[in-house]
C-alpha cells in the first residue's frame, strides 16, 4: 500500500492542473516529488529553499492576491518553527491557506527530536478558526486534501502519517463515524489510531467512534454515543496525549462524565530507535491500550506512559 505522502504529490499536481487558484510553496522537502508539475506551472510551484518562516509568509502573500496556497513541509518545521508566522501572516491577516504536513510524532525517529511534533494540534488550538484533517488512510488523505483545497479561504491543517489503518472509511471533512456501538463506554479512535483501538476493545462492550477531522470537534456525534452508554469517554490520539479532552468536556458539559485522555506522553524518549517502538513506548499499542481502557472503565488505575 502506498502512504499519505505518496498520495499527496499526485492529488495536488491534479489540483494544480484542474485550478489556476491552486498554487504550492514548499521548503526543499518534497521539490521532486513536484517537478514536472513545476515544468507546467513554473508560477504556482515555488520552492523558497530552507526557510520555514518565510514558506508561511510567502503563502500568506500568495493568499492575500486570491490564490489558494499548499505549504508542505515536515510538521515540526510547518507549524511550531513557524509558528508566529501562522498566528500573524495567516491567522491576524484573515487570510487562508492548506498546510499539509509529513512525519507525524515521530514517524522518522532517526531525525531525532527535532523531526517529531507531537504537540502540532495542540498548538493550532490556541488560535483561532483552523480546521484540523488527521487521515487515517491514503484513501482518506486523498479525499481530505481534496476538501482542504475546495475549501475557499479556511486555515486548514492536513496532518500526513506513514502510520496507516488497513482499510479506508468514507470520510467527509466533517462527521465522526461509529464503527462498533456498545453500552459501558466510548472510545473515539483518531486517524491512524483506529485498527489499534479495535483490536484493544475486541470484545468490550463499548462504542468505538472514528474521528479523521478533529477541529472542528464533533461534539454531537460524542453526545449521541454517550446517551446510550456509560458516559465515560477514552479518547485514543496519534499525538500529545489529552489534546481532545477539552473539546471532549465541552461536549458533555450538561452530562456527568469521565474523560481519559491517551496519546503520546510528554517526556521525550531520547532514543531514536523505530516508529514501532515509539508507539509502544507511548502506550498505543493494542495490548497497552486495552490495558490502560478497561482500567479506565473499571474504575482501577491507569498505568502512564512517556
Amino acid at each position: 500500500m502506498d502512504t499519505m505522502r505518496d498520495r499527496f504529490a499526485p492529488v495536488v499536481s491534479r489540483l494544480l492542473d484542474e485550478d489556476p487558484r491552486v498554487a504550492v510553496v514548499l521548503a526543499a522537502i518534497g521539490t521532486d516529488s513536484f517537478a514536472a508539475a513545476a515544468r507546467r506551472h513554473p508560477d504556482r510551484v515555488i520552492n523558497v529553499g530552507i526557510r520555514e518562516q518565510l514558506l508561511i509568509g510567502a503563502g500568506a502573500g500568495l493568499a492575500l492576491t486570491g490564490l489558494r496556497p499548499v505549504l508542505h513541509t515536515f510538521a515540526s518545521f510547518l507549524v511550531e518553527r513557524p509558528f508566529e508566522q501562522v498566528k500573524l501572516d495567516l491567522g491576524h491577516q484573515d487570510v487562508g491557506a492548506v498546510l499539509v504536513s509529513a512525519a507525524a510524532s515521530f514517524d522518522w525517529p532517526a531525525g531525532g527530536y527535532t523531526h517529531m511534533a507531537p504537540g502540532d494540534v495542540a498548538l493550532l488550538d490556541t488560535l483561532d478558526g483552523w480546521t484540523v484533517h488527521v487521515p487515517g488512510h491514503p484513501d482518506e488523505a486523498e479525499t481530505l486534501l481534496r476538501h482542504a483545497v475546495a475549501a475557499d479561504d479556511d486555515k486548514v491543517y492536513v496532518r500526513l502519517s506513514a502510520q496507516a489503518n488497513a482499510r479506508a472509511l468514507p470520510v467527509d471533512g466533517q462527521r465522526t463515524h461509529t464503527v462498533r456501538e456498545g453500552r459501558r463506554g466510548v472510545v473515539v479512535a483518531v486517524g491512524p489510531m483506529l485498527d489499534a483501538v479495535l483490536a484493544a476493545t475486541e470484545g468490550l462492550d463499548v462504542t468505538v467512534l472514528y474521528a479523521a477531522t478533529v477541529r472542528p470537534f464533533d461534539a454531537a456525534a460524542l453526545r449521541r454515543a454517550a446517551e446510550g452508554a456509560a458516559a465515560d469517554v477514552v479518547l485514543v490520539e496519534p499525538y500529545l496525549a489529552g489534546t481532545s479532552t477539552a473539546a471532549a468536556n465541552d461536549a458533555l458539559a450538561d452530562v456527568p462524565h469521565r474523560v481519559l485522555g491517551l496519546g503520546v506522553g510528554r517526556r521525550e524518549l531520547r532514543r531514536y530507535g523505530t516508529l514501532s517502538e515509539h508507539v509502544s513506548a507511548h502506550g498505543l499499542d493494542p495490548r497497552s491500550l486495552r490495558e490502560r481502557i478497561t482500567g479506565f472503565l473499571t474504575g482501577g488505575r491507569v498505568a502512564a506512559h512517556g
